[in-house]
């Protein structure tokens, strides 16, 4: 039993189909094992009860021959046609001097002096008759094995059913359950399906009440993790935007000041304050973003092409940074992979890895942008990032070996929304197949078959 459930597996639902169908399986064998011992003392009873019968009839009519023959030797009783003799007999005298027997009796396997009543010899079960005082014995013996074949044959005929009931019960079980099950693995797939940004309520419908319980719980856990998740974003993207007003102010006043101020020291002082400021506002933007890609939103009723919206941001990029020569970009002509991934999202993730490439990479360098049917890839040039710090790049102010600006979120901002999004960040240092440089790759899961369902 535990051999099949090992076999069967972690699923409810495999175990207990093995589970029912193999005791289904034990029970008729314990019930045919009780079987077979009943039908053995039934089957005794029935062929001791042949073999005195037969010893009764054979008795008056053995003394009839007797008394009517002419002749000393032994009469052996010649059959009435071909046929197989299961009880043969044997009359003797007093002195054990044999006077009849059957056509197939073996004389030599039957013993002598034998008392009234059954005996068992290794291979035969007699039983002896006498009449005249003791004067004549009829002894009636059936082979063992024609009993214990007789046995065989019976249980079989229990047995043979199981090798059809098993199968079947295990069909029958696992239907059952799988309707029983329906609506918990409902509920699992609708548990699963809230790793993607979504932390609604979970259905509870059609459970089990044995499962409700435990259903409610992880609805409560959901709703608290929820309001924890909302409290936090809503604190950050609110404090973002707050200070996106009065940074702006400061920065145009700031600005102003520098276009004023004649005296050169004082107006140094005025442009480190604006660099600052302009710092600050940027983070302000991460910030924001970072709110929208831990929160939800990020997935899409309907697919959409990917690549007009990796144009408006490599154009966005340019404009702002003045790196059209140095960006490669590989769009298809069709558009790219249509993903349920919302196109908002996607600019942020395909601006943040392209934008982190531009500041970080070699200044002199390309930056290689690829958009596949199964993938988004952003690589440059420049130092090699160890592999101590690869994995640590996705947590927010974590920065690699540079001295060009940053707030170390945009990493973090792309990981977020690839999880949230049910997608794959891939980042490698150096480039597969080279000996410096950094590699970012998103990797669509239902690209394909978002393709299809578009085309």
């Amino acid at each position: 039993m535990k051999a099949a459930l090992r076999f069967a597996g972690r699923s409810l639902r495999r175990r207990l189909a093995f589970g029912i169908g193999i005791g289904m399986a034990v029970l008729w064998l314990a019930a045919a094992t009780v079987a077979g011992l009943v039908l053995r003392h039934e089957i005794d009873e029935v062929f001791d009860s042949a073999l005195q019968e037969v010893a009764q009839r054979v008795l008056p009519l053995a003394y009839a021959e007797v008394l009517a023959r002419d002749s000393d030797e032994p009469q052996r009783v010649p059959p009435v046609g071909p046929h197989r003799e299961y009880i043969t007999y044997v009359v003797r005298d007093a002195a054990g001097t044999v006077l009849l027997q059957s056509s197939d009796a073996d004389r030599s396997a039957i013993p002598k002096d034998l008392t009234h009543g059954f005996a068992t010899t290794a291979t035969l079960r007699i039983y002896t008759e006498a009449a005249v005082q003791g004067t004549i014995l009829v002894t009636t013996a059936e082979d063992l094995a024609h009993r214990g074949a007789a046995v065989r044959k019976a249980v079989l005929a229990l047995l043979w059913p199981l090798a059809a009931l098993v199968p079947v019960a295990v069909a029958g079980v696992w239907l059952a359950v799988w309707l029983t099950l329906r609506p918990v693995l409902e509920f699992s797939s609708g548990l699963e399906a809230r790793g993607r940004g979504n932390l609604s309520a979970v259905s509870i419908e059609g459970l089990p009440d044995e499962i409700l319980p435990l259903a409610d719980a992880v609805n409560a856990l959901i709703a608290r993790l929820r309001s924890a998740l909302e409290a936090e974003r809503g604190f950050t993207a609110n404090s973002a935007h707050e200070l996106r007003t009065p940074i702006a102010a400061a920065l145009a006043q700031t600005q102003r000041l520098v276009a004023e101020l004649a005296d050169e020291p004082r107006r140094e002082r005025a442009r480190a304050i604006e660099q600052s400021l302009r710092r600050l506002s940027r983070l302000s933007e991460k910030l924001l973003q970072l709110a929208k890609a831990e929160g939800g939103g990020l997935v899409s009723e309907h697919p959409a092409p990917l690549g007009p919206v990796l144009r408006l941001v490599v154009e966005e990029l340019d404009r702002q940074f003045d790196c059209g020569d140095r960006l490669d970009v590989t769009i298809p002509p069709d558009g790219g992979p249509a993903l349920d991934l919302d196109p908002d999202a996607f600019a942020v993730l395909a601006r943040n890895l392209v934008e982190n490439a531009v500041r970080h990479g070699d200044p002199d360098g390309s930056v290689r942008i690829r958009l596949a049917d199964d993938r988004f890839e952003v690589t440059n040039g420049g130092p090699a990032v160890p592999a101590d710090r690869l994995s640590a790049l996705t947590r927010p102010f974590e920065r690699g070996p540079t001295r060009a600006a940053g707030s170390g979120l945009g990493l973090a901002i792309a990981a977020a929304i690839c999880e949230g999004a049910g997608l794959t960040l891939d980042l490698a240092s150096p480039v597969p197949g080279g000996s410096d440089g950094f590699r970012a790759t998103v990797r669509f899961a239902s690209a394909t078959g978002s393709r299809r369902a578009r085309s």
